[in-house]
């Protein structure tokens, strides 16, 4: 399992790579499309990421990603060739660090990949639509509360989209 904003980077860097563009709004959304094909992919089993995603008002999020990216508001998220590594919130110990998407097995890429190139043609405002339109955003969200979406609700709801 992954760190949720390795994913973020590979996510925004392939967008950039195929012109595609990727705000944080939609990159919340296609976060949560790609936690949902990881388990459909493992029978449940294996979720991309260890963060949770939340109800938000506008959709599924990652809390941290979402913090991560939104200083650039509703503008597409530029390449990421470098971070800053705040090894363990301890601000006098951060560093950039060049990113390097080694870490993510070609397998799960392929996957990234997959979602990302299913999505792309959507605006971030379709997608709040199509998962507003989802039981596993419907059940959790109340406004104001930013319940957390469980993988167990994205499993369910997920496998039984696939079987229909």
């Amino acid at each position: 399992m992954y760190q949720v904003l390795d994913i973020c980077r590979y996510v925004i860097n392939y967008s950039n790579e195929k012109g595609y563009g990727i705000s944080n709004l939609k990159l919340q959304k296609i976060l949560y499309f790609i936690q949902a094909y990881f388990l459909i992919n493992s029978n449940g089993k294996k979720p991309c990421f260890s963060e949770s995603i939340e109800a938000w008002d506008f959709g599924p999020v990652v809390p941290v990603a979402y913090r991560e990216y939104k200083q650039y508001g509703s503008s597409n998220i530029p390449q990421i060739l470098s971070y800053i590594d705040y090894k363990e919130g301890n601000i006098w110990d951060a560093q950039r660090v060049a990113y390097d998407d080694g870490m993510i097995l070609s397998v799960d890429k392929a996957m990234i990949k997959d979602v990302v190139d299913k999505f792309a043609d959507y605006s971030a405002t379709d997608l709040v639509t199509l998962t507003h339109n989802q039981r596993p955003w419907k059940s959790a969200y109340v406004p104001n509360k930013n319940h957390e979406i469980t993988l167990s609700d994205m499993w369910d709801y997920f496998n039984e989209e696939q079987t229909e």
